[in-house]
């Protein structure tokens, strides 16, 4: 079990499937019902396999760095798994990741491969310049709403014939990610200002990487907002069980963005923890809107 346990944590597979429900949301957003079951069968795989397999990778290049972090959640630091075990891993789930998007649609294979590449470039070389690193991961939050929906298109038709809440909750994502990630910084700050990494506390210190993140969060908010106020928007407009779901998360993000700006100490690993809740909570949201309302 505790072999299994170690596995679990050094592919992060829970946010494999927080990745595969955003998939899932995409693909209910754009075609109004559930996708055929082969699709969904093969997108879930594929989200799984690249983010299972790029976490391994992700672990196996840090591994150093997170000793220096004392990262004791990690369990190639603990000693419970071998590095070779992360390369290992790698290899076998990531070619089964693409794979499994060539058989979904052109567009899934296109953004699976791309996404996919960029993973490779993170892990190796992108993460020692976090200013672009954190963008990178922000864009993996966003861009499941974007490949769920792209799964269920029609044969012909454009990507930008997808649902415009499609964009606004991967914007949402991105912007919410973006702040986590900020934050990650400012937790790591003493093991990266020592392996020389170029992060956001160390370009404008922790306190202004503080206010940069809440001004994220705040921002999210105000596009959560958006579709209940626009037509354009038809499922989310003027949809009272959204808005009560969606306020739930700009709640959350409204007091760790609160604690950001006026608290000169605050635990960011609990708070990168609740911000994470309020992203969860925000997918149900979009997720109801689609049958509620």
């Amino acid at each position: 079990m505790k072999k299994l346990k170690a596995v679990w944590e050094l592919m992060r597979l829970e946010h494999g499937v927080m990745i595969a429900i955003a998939v899932l949301i995409g693909s209910l957003i754009a075609a109004r019902t559930f996708p055929a079951f082969d699709k969904f069968i093969l997108t879930f795989f594929t989200v799984l396999f690249l983010e299972a397999s790029t976490f391994a990778l992700n672990d196996y290049y840090d591994l150093e760095i997170d000793k220096k972090n004392k990262r004791v959640d990690r369990p190639l630091v603990r000693g419970d798994l071998l590095p070779k075990t992360a390369l290992y891993l790698f290899f076998v789930l990531f070619p089964l990741g693409i794979l499994c998007s060539f058989f979904v649609n052109y567009t899934c294979f296109i953004i699976a491969l791309i996404t996919a590449l960029l993973a490779i470039l993170y892990d190796v070389k992108m993460k020692k310049i976090k200013f672009l690193g954190n963008f990178y991961i922000a864009y993996v939050m966003a861009i499941p709403f974007v490949f769920g929906a792209a799964a269920v298109i029609k044969e012909g038709s454009s990507s930008f014939e997808i649902h415009p809440a499609i964009y606004i909750i991967a914007l949402i994502a991105f912007l919410a990610g973006s702040g986590r990630e900020i934050m990650k910084d400012v937790m790591d700050f003493a093991g990266d200002k020592e392996e020389g990494v170029k992060s956001f506390p160390r370009y404008i210190g922790i306190r202004k990487s503080n206010i940069v993140a809440a001004c994220f969060y705040l921002t999210a908010i105000i596009f959560s907002l958006i579709p209940f106020f626009m037509s354009r928007y038809d499922m989310y407009y003027y949809n009272y069980y959204y808005l009560a779901v969606v306020l739930i998360t700009d709640i959350m993000f409204l007091a760790t963005s609160f604690q950001l700006l006026f608290k000169k100490d605050i635990n960011m690993k609990i708070h990168r923890k609740f911000t994470l809740i309020a992203i969860f909570v925000g997918l149900i949201a979009f997720l109801l809107g689609t049958f509620v309302g």
